[in-house]
């Protein structure tokens, strides 16, 4: 028992060692975005009061601006904004995107509770953006509310609008980012096929954060403008009776939420350039977080001590371990088995003692276990897709069938209770059987039945069976009436079913919302190939280099089962590639921050799987051919060999 709870404090030491190099990355990127958020704010107020008529006086009330309590206030406001979108970026984020097969999905995830708490959040964060940008800009935007004269001459406190506008803006910018963010799967963290330096991949995607924050600020402001017009006076209405507030009626007091009022340039501009800024920061702190999470880390192959143990490769690969645990140790068995010679030959070692290739077996085995994973994902996937075909094509002559029949039965089983009622109880009822209104359902319902003790078995010979007599008493009338609205009952829910199933087939929104989105499921299927495809870039690489490098043929032992596996995946992947839009390239997504590489998951797994086999058939050549291989498989492996795949 003390064996198990050490060797369970050292997988939780190992854990949280590594969990704690996740989080300094996160904290890195957070600290990152508030020193960035200087130079950002010190632009933002440039271009907010910047005057084409006074330049020189512009600057110098921005430099006096930027000194003043106000801005250091509204400054540390932004940090705290900054630091809070960092968090839920933690908390959000995934290396696996949720792909939603139907609108109907689509729109539970945008309904989840989870999903709600974070809209909140977002709405509060954008309001208070919104009242540090109002502070910066100042002017008519510096207050919520201002002193008024009444017709009498009275002073009194009255709404300013122009705040009020701008602080809803950020509330409704906070919230469709929340709702782009689950539409366009923003929390999405990839991994990028080149490896490059921290600062050259911020420089290089700091262009596109620019235009997304410029582009989805004037498409929200847009949106907003057109809801405020509708909707602008419940807000008011509200902050008015909540505040003790007025609105100024006065000739010179236009309303914002009217034509006139909303066409004012000035207001539009303010409104764009303060959304704009919001969405940069937020950007820039996502960005930010995508390039120091994925930056790759490297794990040790075997470890001299036993507290360092678990943060090996072979042993994060195995355990229970967070799912950016496992992609940033199989990025690091990729990368070591393409240009780390050193770390290779740990791989290939042999422990002492024993003599055993524990790192190989346990790394080879996780390999081939995501490998069969797919493969089993692949072959369920396409057996539910043929079943689905082949009901799909007999679905609208079925239903039709079966409606008619549905109604056919009813009306005779009217007709049924109506006759019994008149006929004589020693002239027992019998439907016309051989009419060809009769449908086979009524044929079986009306077949004669035994109810006798001796159906079923005969216990002699000599004793002959004796039928029931149904309509020789007076309880026959009663049977055939029980039964009789048995049976309607059934059919009558049946008949139901069917009248419901098809009224909502011919709804327009009931199919758009039920219908399966095309390439969804399929990349669904594929949404977590980056792990598989570098497990076929460690394997095959590994492979290779063991043609050279494995002095003790531990690979060997193994090389059969790789094979196969990589033979059997890549029939699997064929197949479903032939299924309609499985080949069809994606449709190219509109300027967002959302990460649309997992669209393309798919294809990068097929060429990925075809190079691996390449790479090791052009290593052994004809030294395959003593491999142990199914006869399906050996002849597979040939067209590899000959270069006709």
């Amino acid at each position: 028992m003390c064996l198990n709870i050490s060797q369970l404090n050292l997988s939780f030491s190992g854990l949280s060692a590594l969990l704690q190099v996740i989080c300094w990355r996160a904290a890195a990127s957070n600290a990152w975005a508030v020193l960035l958020l200087l130079p950002i704010t010190a632009v933002f107020v440039i271009l907010s009061r910047f005057s084409l008529l006074h330049p020189i006086q512009t600057i110098s009330e921005c430099l006096s601006l930027l000194t003043s309590a106000s801005a250091i206030f509204s400054f540390i406001l932004l940090c705290g904004v900054i630091l809070m979108i960092g968090f839920l970026n933690l908390e959000y984020y995934t290396v696996i995107p949720a792909i939603a097969c139907s609108k109907i999905a689509l729109l539970g995830q945008l309904l989840h509770p989870r999903q709600f708490v974070n809209s909140l959040v977002h709405c509060i964060m954008g309001i208070i953006v919104a009242w540090c940008c109002a502070i910066t800009i100042g002017g008519r935007y510096e207050t919520l509310c201002y002193t008024c004269t009444q017709s009498d001459g009275s002073p009194q406190m009255c709404l300013n609008e122009f705040h009020l506008i701008l602080l809803l803006a950020g509330a409704f910018v906070g919230f469709s980012h929340s709702l782009l963010g689950v539409i366009y799967n923003m929390n999405y963290v990839s991994f990028h096929t080149v490896q490059q330096y921290k600062y050259l991949r911020f420089k290089g995607s700091l262009p596109l954060v620019v235009k997304c924050s410029a582009t989805q600020a004037l498409y929200s402001i847009r949106n907003y403008i057109v809801v405020y017009f509708f909707l602008g006076y419940i807000p008011k209405a509200w902050v008015c009776k909540t505040l003790n507030l007025h609105l100024n009626r006065s000739v010179t007091a236009q309303p914002l939420d009217s034509v006139a009022g909303l066409l004012d340039l000035s207001l539009l501009y303010h409104l764009w350039i303060s959304a704009t800024f919001q969405l940069f920061t937020w950007y820039i702190t996502l960005q930010l977080f995508r390039i120091f999470i994925t930056e790759a880390y490297s794990f040790p192959v075997q470890s001299s001590f036993t507290e360092d143990a678990h943060q090996c490769i072979s042993k994060v690969l195995t355990d229970k371990q967070p799912m950016i645990l496992k992609f940033l140790a199989l990025q690091d068995l990729a990368l070591l088995s393409q240009h780390s010679p050193s770390r290779r030959c740990e791989v290939f070692s042999l422990s002492q003692p024993g003599g055993h290739p524990h790192n190989w077996n346990a790394i080879s085995k996780e390999c081939l276990s995501l490998m069969t994973d797919l493969t089993q994902r692949l072959v369920a996937y396409h057996d539910t897709v043929a079943t689905n075909g082949r009901a799909k094509s007999l679905s609208t002559g079925s239903e039709r069938k079966t409606s008619s029949e549905t109604s056919g039965m009813l009306l005779q089983y009217i007709a049924l209770i109506h006759v019994s009622e008149d006929s004589p109880l020693t002239a027992p009822f019998t439907p016309d059987l051989d009419s060809p209104f009769a449908s086979p359902a009524l044929r079986r319902l009306t077949a004669p039945v035994d109810c006798s003790p001796w159906h079923g078995t005969v216990q002699s010979p000599h004793i002959m069976r004796r039928g029931p007599k149904l309509w020789s008493t007076s309880t026959g009338k009663r049977w055939l009436m029980e039964m009789t609205g048995h049976y309607m009952i059934q059919l009558i829910r049946l008949y139901q079913l069917l009248t419901v199933k098809n009224f909502l087939a011919k709804r327009v929104l009931i199919m758009y919302l039920f219908n399966k989105l095309p390439e969804a499921s399929s990349q669904a299927l594929f949404a977590d190939s980056q792990a598989h495809i570098w497990a076929l870039e460690g394997l095959s690489y590994l492979v290779q280099a063991s043609f050279s490098e494995d002095h003790f043929g531990v690979v060997q032992t193994t090389l059969p089962s790789i094979l196969s596996c990589m033979l059997v995946l890549q029939e699997a992947v064929d197949r479903h590639f032939k299924l309609p839009h499985a080949s069809s390239k994606p449709i190219k997504s509109t300027i967002s921050m959302g990460d649309s590489s997992y669209k393309t998951l798919r294809f990068a797994l097929r060429a990925t799987l075809k190079t691996a086999i390449y790479r090791i058939t052009a290593t052994f050549g004809d030294h395959l051919k003593a491999v142990q291989l199914s006869a399906e498989h050996r002849k597979r492996l040939q067209h590899f060999l000959e270069y006709k795949e």
